[in-house]
């Protein structure tokens, strides 16, 4: 019984091929449901849904909600492990998500732990912003700052 819980359709190998080549970005339910299509490869919400909740409880994938009754965002992640120990950080204009796996991560973390007691699992923490290539430009003239 516990092998019919893994076995690979086209559609799974599919999605999985998709949430790797995006890996630098959030994708939705919707987004991949466009690609499946495209690919003449079809599957229904509730099974791209079943799917992705497989791979994240596998640890393949990061889920995120910003906030609850909000649509849930999927990212692919190469190594789940090191996901945990950083944040993350998504351009609310294009979507790319960057890992925040600065060294002083590991001050907060200690922090966090010796301060308040409390375990950081960073997984699914998401701060937002503008990624450098969508920030505006920004022109000084007269002293005035435009943008």
């Amino acid at each position: 019984m516990e092998q019919a819980k893994n076995y690979t359709t086209a559609q799974r190998t599919q999605i999985l091929k998709y949430l790797q080549e995006n890996k630098e970005r959030t994708v939705t339910i919707p987004d991949i449901s466009a690609y499946l299509e495209k690919e003449q490869c079809s599957a229904n919400n509730s099974t791209i849904y079943r799917y992705l909740e497989k791979l994240a409880n596998d640890g393949m994938i990061n889920k995120y909600v910003a906030e609850k009754g909000k649509k849930a965002v999927y990212q692919y992640v190469d190594n789940p492990e090191e996901c945990q120990k950083h944040l993350h950080l998504k351009c609310t204009r294009c979507g790319c998500v960057a890992h925040l796996d600065c060294a002083f991560m590991k001050e907060i973390s200690g922090h966090m732990k010796e301060e308040h007691g409390f375990v950081l699992d960073c997984r699914h923490s998401m701060l937002y912003g503008l990624c450098s290539r969508c920030q505006p430009a920004s022109h000084c003239e007269n002293g005035k700052h435009e943008v």
